[in-house]
């Protein structure tokens, strides 16, 4: 499988990169290990989690995902052959971590720390900030409203504790999520005035339900080396057309916890209808169109892909073989002009 260096650290990861948010939760630790070993045999030696999963987030599975890996890495010894990449959780709901989730110095170091022993390992290739500590827009959220934020952790706090991470051995490199613009300037900007640590990747949402990122951090992503760790490619798998015309198949994300809105709207279900007959006329399976738009996007270092079956694992690490034609890339196009953004 092809490979893209991670910003400008040197390390080289797989474009496709395999994702674990639903160990745990949907998915057992046996089920976890082979999805590793499968994805491993076919190319991937890139990782990504988050001390927050498996999700939807509660505290009687918080950090399950982390701890599966970790059971992973002891039973294989295959710990220097991935590229592993965490995240510390924002600020939320969140009461059972640590009294309440921030992204002050002594979180951060914390967090790092409880990360590494359920992961077992004494470092991590690729640490990440979940989500700003300041009010912004991401989640779903396109507008920007200001709001009294005074009281959130300066993001130069939350980088100089990274640093001590980096220079304690315990991360190689860092990187930021869910973030806007602003906030890639920002960190850039702390690296060049006080020499702290350059981010090498931003993760944010990217699909064809969601190509918000093309406005304004896209040219970040080319221009400073800081390429996009897209999540969500399928759109919570709406892409895949299984959800089409209300139906909710049984065990299926959307199915079991109607928490998740951000991809049910008409406007979704209206563009989803035509990517999948697009993909169709063309004669290809959907999620694999979508999926390889995604991969083929320059400003993309690695496609983030999850599934709750080896059979959807196999199918969607397939789709970094698929190219595009013109005729269907200009599908696509015709399919965005009318339908730019429907879940943001």
């Amino acid at each position: 499988m092809k490979r893209h260096e991670l910003g400008r650290s040197g390390l080289m990861v797989s474009r496709i990169c395999l994702g674990t948010m639903t160990w745990g939760e949907q998915n057992s630790e046996a089920e976890a290990h082979a999805q590793m070993d499968y994805a491993v045999a076919q190319g991937i030696n890139f990782f990504d989690t988050a001390e927050m999963y498996p999700v939807p987030p509660r505290a009687e599975t918080q950090g399950r995902t982390e701890s599966y890996i970790g059971s992973w890495f002891a039973k294989t010894g295959k710990r220097h052959d991935i590229v592993l990449a965490t995240k510390i959780t924002g600020p939320g709901d969140f009461a059972y971590l640590r009294g309440g989730a921030r992204l002050d110095r002594k979180s951060v170091l914390a967090a790092c720390d409880t990360s590494l022993q359920r992961l077992r390992t004494d470092y991590i290739d690729l640490y990440q900030i979940h989500w700003p500590e300041r009010n912004t827009n991401y989640f779903g959220k396109l507008g920007y409203a200001p709001r009294d934020d005074a009281h959130a952790t300066p993001v130069e706090e939350t980088l100089d504790a990274l640093a001590e991470l980096v220079r304690q051995g315990k991360a190689r490199h860092v990187g930021i999520s869910n973030e806007t613009p602003w906030g890639v300037a920002e960190y850039l900007r702390l690296h060049r005035e006080k020499s702290l640590p350059r981010i090498v990747s931003i993760q944010n949402p990217y699909s064809l339900l969601n190509r918000s990122f093309e406005v304004g951090l896209a040219e970040f992503a080319h221009r400073e080396q800081i390429g996009l760790l897209a999540y969500s490619p399928l759109a919570m798998g709406l892409l895949s057309g299984k959800y089409l015309h209300g139906v909710r198949p049984a065990k299926a994300r959307l199915t079991r916890f109607t928490r998740f809105q951000r991809y049910n709207n008409e406007q979704a279900e209206l563009a989803t209808r035509e990517y999948v007959a697009l993909a169709q006329q063309h004669g290809l399976d959907p999620a694999q169109m979508a999926l390889a738009y995604v991969t083929a996007q320059p400003f993309v270092t690695a496609n983030i892909i999850g599934a709750t079956s080896l059979e959807q694992l196999a199918s969607d690490i397939a789709s970094d073989r698929v190219t595009l034609g013109n005729e269907l890339l200009k599908g696509i196009e015709a399919i965005h002009r009318r339908y730019t953004i429907p879940c943001p």
